[in-house]
């Protein structure tokens, strides 16, 4: 197995043209975070990502977690490599400064948890959780919760998880029946089991906080008599330090296909007095609370997607670089070469470059405009980056990790027989991709997100002012081509690519606003693809708009320019054409699926 290189100069150039660092440079919040310090901050997460985490990226997957009488021990080497990375802060890049955090943008920490994705996604794991249970309690957390537990989850000291799902429930919240009693201090007892509990037990941490969905007495049924309760794995003594156990118990961890370095554990909250927990928030609003968490893990479940995508094309590079066989196509010579001289190997590997850099584009502007609509001055320019963010928080959890799972699925056919081998190490990126797409909600459940409620509740009015966006690059690119140029050629050919798909975006989205509930449904998938597809199109476009201009400008780098022009001019031609087929699918597909749904009933 080839080992993980941060892609530092594709960083630097999304940094400079795709998601610029200097849009933040006016808010005050970050008038101190500059393009030196980001670097210099890129390069030292590049360096523990490859010399600590990709190591033990093979080790987890080898050994996997043990469970033994409720405890649960990591893989060799990875408590090592958990206090190296709490000791150096990396677990608080984004976080609050008044809790201990850096204050460093979302664009920044999206580029460092991409890096440690890609190297070790099971080690990852761990501090991705708890960057949502800090996002909670930042949020909902009263001044005492705050002062008690955001020091120390800042800090990585101690770690969080989010347990929602029950034997019973699935991803059907309303059905779960977890109980909090209340007691005289003011604490809550909770009785209950949870499933699929990620880093639930483990033995990287001194103490872990969960935060738990129950119901209290009288509760209403459904979504809307769900609390949200802070559970920690031991309670505090008076120096506010871990102390006993608290009533809760990890009664086993699953057997998966992968991520096995990170444990999925079933948790029994209560077997005996009941654990000791607070409420987060207003009673009844847990799920509203929980959906902080949700979409921050949606979002971190992409960029997931994202370095799994990295990793995978790396190491198929890696091996079609080195692997000889068959002699080139059209040469004069019958030498052996390298596989990658082949006209297929090259189709595939430039196609899952490709579709790399386009999720990897994608992803970095839509945390910038995290950061614009949290900290940006203007109220109406906030609303308008919250909206786009909205938008496009499932598109980029559902895409990119869909992506991700047919990019390790390439990488395996580039690797041949051998990639099916465990030893070359392609299998395991294909095995931890897997389950991108399913939890944090599935793929599915992103699509009803996306068409049920972000282009529902403004009818669509978000989609089509993006839609505006995409179409004023389009134009850019195809202003190109009149003088002959084989660069400004390129670009127009991408702008008509990218126009014919922004076209089919835009009659596959109005047809899914006049639609009805039930067939917009059945076609919710392939309309959440269509928008990946597409936004991918458009910043393939601006990445080569801006790598056509450097060129043109007689910058020294001209090998890197060159590479993503033509990345952007495959993306064009063997990515975008998805958009026709996806159009027709969106606009007469419904019926179909449901008339074959109806039958496989019975």
């Amino acid at each position: 197995m080839s080992e993980y290189s941060a892609p530092l100069r594709d960083m630097r150039f999304v940094l400079e043209e795709i998601a610029p660092l200097a849009t933040l440079a006016p808010l005050s919040r970050f008038a101190e975070v500059n393009a030196e310090l980001v670097l210099a901050i890129l390069d030292e997460a590049g360096k523990f990502a490859a010399d600590v985490l990709s190591p033990l990226n093979a080790i987890g997957d080898r050994e996997g977690c043990r469970w033994d009488d409720g405890a649960v021990l990591t893989p060799g080497g990875w408590r090592a490599a958990y206090r190296q990375f709490q000791a150096a802060g990396w677990n608080g890049l984004a976080c609050e400064p008044e809790h201990g955090g850096q204050g460093l943008p979302r664009l920044v920490s999206a580029l460092v948890d991409e890096m440690w994705n890609g190297a070790n996604v099971a080690f990852a794991l761990c501090p991705m959780l708890t960057q949502g249970a800090i996002e909670v309690l930042q949020q909902y957390g009263s001044a005492g919760q705050q002062r008690t537990w955001l020091p120390r989850l800042v800090s990585g000291e101690w770690s969080g998880t989010m347990n929602l799902t029950e034997p019973q429930a699935g991803s059907d919240l309303s059905a779960i029946r977890t109980r909090a009693m209340p007691q005289a201090d003011g604490s809550f007892r909770i009785h209950g089991q949870k499933i699929f509990i990620t880093y639930g037990e483990h033995d990287l941490t001194e103490n872990i906080v969960h935060l738990v969905l129950a119901r209290v007495p009288g509760a209403p049924a459904g979504v809307k008599g769900i609390s949200l309760f802070l559970v920690p794995q031991r309670l505090l003594d008076a120096d506010g330090q871990p102390a006993a156990r608290n009533d809760l118990r990890c009664a086993s961890i699953e057997h998966k296909l992968g991520i096995h370095g990170s444990p999925t554990a079933v948790l029994a909250f209560g077997d005996g007095e009941g654990s000791v927990g607070w409420l987060v928030g207003p009673e009844n609003r847990g799920l509203e609370i929980m959906f902080v968490m949700m979409n921050a893990a949606r979002f971190s479940v992409g960029l997931e997607g994202v370095g799994l995508a990295e990793r995978a094309t790396q190491q198929a590079l890696a091996y079609a670089r080195q692997r000889v066989q068959g002699s080139e196509l059209g040469a004069a010579s019958r030498d052996k070469v390298a596989i990658v001289r082949h006209p297929d190997v090259q189709r595939m590997l430039g196609v899952m470059v490709a579709r790399t850099e386009a999720l990897h584009a994608v992803a970095c502007v839509v945390a910038l405009a995290m950061d614009l609509a949290r900290h940006h001055p203007d109220a109406q320019e906030r609303v308008a980056q919250q909206a786009f963010v909205d938008l496009m928080v499932p598109v980029v959890k559902g895409w990119s990790t869909e992506s991700a799972v047919e990019i390790a699925s390439v990488g395996l056919q580039v690797h041949g027989g051998v990639g099916y081998v465990e030893e070359t190490g392609a299998a395991q990126h294909y095995r931890d991709a897997r389950i991108t797409p399913i939890y944090e909600g599935t793929t599915g459940i992103q699509a009803a997100d996306l068409v049920g409620r972000k282009l529902a509740r403004d009818s669509g009015a978000a989609a089509l002012a993006l839609i505006g966006r995409m179409r004023q690059v389009q134009q850019a690119l195809e202003r190109h081509g009149a003088n002959g140029d084989r660069s400004d050629a390129v670009l127009a050919q991408i702008g008509r690519a990218l126009g014919d798909s922004l076209s089919d975006l835009e009659v596959a989205l109005r047809c899914v606003l006049q639609g009805d509930g039930v067939r917009n449904a059945a076609v919710a998938v392939p309309l959440l693809e269509m928008f990946g597809v597409v936004t991918g199109g458009w910043q393939m476009g601006v990445a080569a708009l801006a790598a056509g201009r450097r060129i043109a400008a007689g910058e020294a780098d001209r090998a890197f320019l060159e590479r993503k022009l033509a990345s952007a001019h495959v993306y064009a031609a063997h990515v975008l054409p998805r958009s026709a087929g996806l159009r027709t699918t969106v606009v007469a597909g419904a019926d179909a699926a449901l008339a074959l749904g109806v039958a496989l009933q019975d």
